[in-house]
């Protein structure tokens, strides 16, 4: 028997989000809740408590599931206030990172490649420079409309008029922006714009501020491998997948995996990958990519063609053209919403897309073989679960990037 064959009693689990503004309180309850449905569907007990105040914000988890006792310590590797700090404040820059974003995706090629992927998440892509330009275009529109019947109304002379038809004009489209921009928790358009230009800016490299936190969350989870417990699951989540593909990157490289620790496993979720990997400065990205996948740590890659966000059942690896014949990783498996989900369920939540985005994290009426709460509470390693399990026959392995460099 393995070491990764070993019944699970403690696992510490290092969630990392993708980019996201909001507090992390946000996915203490959404496990709380979301814990609590899937144990009356599946018929397991799954309870939360707090977890001491320390550098990380998480909670504590015990668990009987598979007729097993275990106990897991999840902690949330926050970056929000990275996020935040990226978002820009005024609308005349938001606007500039779109037309800056969406030249660094085009004249690259990264836009064309992409496409040859799943349509759903450059859909996604291009849905907030549409709907900016569209708010813009209604707000000119507008705008133009009501200075024509100022002037019409309040006939200044031939010599003010154009003035006041100006003046007007700006008032009017600001106002309207602005009002745009307000309802953004809605619409996702500047949310949305935000997210596409952080990679953009730096054309798929590392901003030092974040390189600065990856190897604060290095320490943090090199730290847990040193402590008595089974496993330590790294997750990473939508961007947050790209960051744990770095983050173990290193902590292999630099030795800091004692051969005799627990077990140390990684699934993404929701990945979005080659938005990151298939634009020209991602070196240290695709260098990663095929570093880890040719590694002895079970990695494992969910997604499912139901989320229009996520690069569904692309292998990040292979795609982003840098596997060898050594690789071994991920093993990348289907969410399958519309099986594991009920008809009622899937036809109401078809088309938040958003909402889609985090249903891996929730619970499913009926679930397969991937059940979010049994991987981190249940008494077996991501390793032992997923042992002999065959990928996705749907899923892409072709070599579609066209930067594939992985030296600086």
């Amino acid at each position: 028997m393995t070491q990764a064959d070993l019944q699970v009693r403690t696992r510490r689990v290092f969630y990392i989000p993708g980019y996201d503004p909001i507090h992390a309180r946000r996915y203490r309850e959404l496990y709380r809740t979301e814990g609590r449905a899937q144990a009356e569907i599946s018929g397991y007990d799954l309870t939360l408590s707090p977890k001491p105040k320390g550098k990380t914000y998480g909670w504590r988890v015990a668990a009987r599931i598979e007729d097993a006792e275990v106990s897991a310590e999840v902690d949330v590797l926050v970056w929000s206030d990275i996020v935040r700090d990226s978002m820009s404040n005024t609308i005349p820059a938001t606007y500039a990172q779109l037309v800056r974003t969406a030249w660094t995706y085009i004249a690259s090629g990264a836009l064309g490649r992409l496409m040859k992927l799943r349509k759903g998440p450059v859909i996604a892509a291009l849905y907030p420079v549409g709907m900016l330009l569209l708010q813009l275009l209604i707000a000119l529109g507008l705008g133009a409309l009501a200075g024509w019947f100022a002037v019409l109304l309040l006939p200044l002379g031939s010599g003010w008029d154009t003035m006041a038809r100006f003046a007007v004009l700006t008032a009017v489209t600001a106002l309207i922006l602005r009002w745009f921009k307000s309802r953004d928790g809605k619409l996702f358009a500047y949310y949305l714009m935000h997210d596409y230009s952080y990679s953009a800016r730096w054309r798929g490299a590392n901003p030092a501020p974040l390189e600065k936190r990856m190897a604060e969350f290095a320490d943090i989870i090199a730290q847990a491998l040193t402590d008595d417990v089974d496993e330590v699951l790294v997750v990473g989540h939508s961007s947050g997948a790209h960051l744990g593909v770095s983050i173990l990157a290193d902590l292999i490289r630099d030795a800091r995996v004692p051969a005799r620790g627990p077990v140390l496993s990684f699934l993404t979720l929701g990945q979005v990958v080659p938005m990151v990997s298939f634009l020209p400065d991602a070196h240290r990205l695709r260098a990663d990519l095929q570093f880890l996948s040719e590694q002895n740590i079970a990695w494992v890659d969910v997604t499912a063609p139901g989320d229009g966000c996520a690069f569904a059942l692309c292998d990040p690896v292979a795609v982003s053209g840098v596997a060898t014949p050594a690789q071994r990783w991920p093993l990348v498996i289907s969410a399958a919403f519309t099986q594991t989900l009920s008809e009622a369920r899937w036809a109401e939540l078809r088309w938040q897309f958003f909402r889609l985005h985090f249903q891996y994290l929730c619970a499913f009426d009926r679930p397969g073989d991937y059940d979010y709460f049994r991987i981190t509470a249940g008494p077996q390693t991501l390793g032992a679960r997923f042992r002999g399990r065959n990928p996705s026959a749907s899923r892409m392995t072709q070599a579609v990037s066209k930067y594939t460099s992985i030296a600086a």
